[in-house]
């Protein structure tokens, strides 16, 4: 959530920038700058009430001490005034105050100078690729036949259970993916990140926390008679750890990672390109979080995406970096580069993983805040990204190395399957 005084200090600045999200904030800004003009106006005015009724009050006992008992029932009397006024003022604050959260919650985050321009995926620009891609045979299968094949994931049995998107991993299948788990939070502790284990339902505070409410509120799984959510992804639950929380700039960076299930209910996906694995309403990741000072936030970003980086490498997967561009970055992002890695099978390229910088507006609705080495309290910066999401890294392990003898296993994962093959 922006802070109204940047927007009145930068608002013609703030409009300019949000065009590249195709957001027109001209209305919204002025609505705001009134709502808050409004507000300040109202605590004044509240505040010299309650300023007058106590120095009537202290008044008041000096007059009756003196004798001067009608003066002191007259300015009790007044008194009684002030109190109404007061509790006018304060439920006009309250709904002002109201109204001004909402219209800022409509918000996006203003994005870093860097975005480009654009209206869809199809405008992100590649900034970085590597890896070969593999030559397949003719008869290479797409992961969901190989699943089937090997019988290691059951599509069908998940959705008798369940319903569609909520597969069944069996076997060889199942150790595949929890090997991928336990090798993504090893290579993530080993980079400094402590791990945590964190709830799977979140709070309606949690949630607006981070932002996936109320922009995302139709795509997460609501338990109704606890008001609870199921997290979309562990981001939400391990930033929370810090709402309302005041820092110290020693504390600083704080790096965290945890591996949960994830759920979403990708509400309109259907096609063919969300066969499989490739969008799942129940799904595992490892991610990672990092909480750091301001001036430090984009070297962070820097950092995690060539840390993600090394953990593909180590897989020997071909993937591409690309920057988002205003349309298609995240509603509370600032800067967001996304990892897809090329399914050689289906001939199209997997998102795996997004890597943010939030800037200031998550903590800032989350009011997380630090002191700096001379006392004074500002908003940490907060970042998150996926290291990384399993269905699709699986999918392409499954995909790119395939071959007629079966489906051999990355190097670098062997130690956690105990085994090279699946056939």
């Amino acid at each position: 959530m922006l802070e109204v005084k940047h927007i009145r200090a930068h608002q013609k600045e703030y409009v300019q920038a949000l065009k590249k999200r195709n957001f027109e904030a001209d209305s919204v800004f002025e609505a705001i700058l009134k709502l808050d003009e409004r507000r300040r106006s109202t605590q004044k005015e509240l505040d010299e009430i309650l300023s007058e009724s106590n120095s009537l009050s202290k008044e008041i006992g000096m007059l009756f001490k003196s004798g001067e008992t009608e003066k002191a029932n007259a300015a009790k009397e007044k008194t009684a005034g002030l109190k109404e006024d007061s509790k006018r003022l304060g439920e006009e604050m309250g709904q002002v105050a109201t109204e001004l959260q909402a219209l800022l919650y409509q918000v996006p985050n203003i994005p870093h100078p860097s975005v480009p321009a654009g209206k869809s995926e199809e405008d992100n620009e590649e900034i970085f690729s590597e890896g070969e891609i593999p030559t397949l045979s003719k008869s290479a299968l797409p992961h969901w036949e190989l699943a089937k094949k090997y019988d290691i994931i059951d599509f069908e049995l998940g959705n008798k259970i369940t319903g569609a998107g909520f597969p069944v991993y069996k076997g060889k299948g199942a150790r595949l993916q929890r090997a991928l788990i336990s090798y993504f939070l090893d290579k993530n502790t080993e980079a400094g990140y402590n791990e945590v284990q964190v709830p799977l339902l979140v709070n309606e505070a949690s949630g607006y926390g981070t932002g996936q409410l109320p922009d995302k509120e139709g795509q997460m799984y609501h338990v109704g008679i606890d008001d609870l959510y199921l997290i979309p992804t562990s981001e939400v639950p391990i930033t929370n750890i810090y709402r309302d929380d005041l820092l110290n700039f020693q504390d600083l960076p704080i790096q965290l990672t945890a591996y949960t299930p994830c759920f979403r209910r990708e509400a309109g996906s259907y096609g063919a390109h969300v066969r499989g694995l490739n969008r799942l309403h129940q799904f595992d990741k490892v991610e990672l979080v990092n909480i750091v000072k301001p001036d430090e936030s984009y070297q962070v970003l820097d950092a995690m995406v060539e840390h993600i980086k090394s953990i593909l490498r180590d897989l020997k997967l071909p993937y591409r970096v690309l920057r988002l561009c205003g349309g298609d970055l995240g509603f509370t992002s600032a800067l967001t580069f996304d990892f897809e890695l090329f399914s050689t099978a289906q001939d199209r390229w997997l998102e795996i993983s997004s890597v943010s910088n939030f800037e200031t507006f998550q903590a800032n609705r989350l009011k997380i805040r630090y002191k700096d080495a001379d006392n004074k309290k500002a908003l940490v910066h907060t970042l998150n990204g996926s290291s990384l999401a399993l269905p699709r890294v699986l999918a392409g392990i499954l995909e790119n190395y395939q071959t007629d003898e079966g489906i051999v296993i990355p190097e670098a994962l062997r130690p956690y399957t105990g085994f090279d093959k699946i056939s």
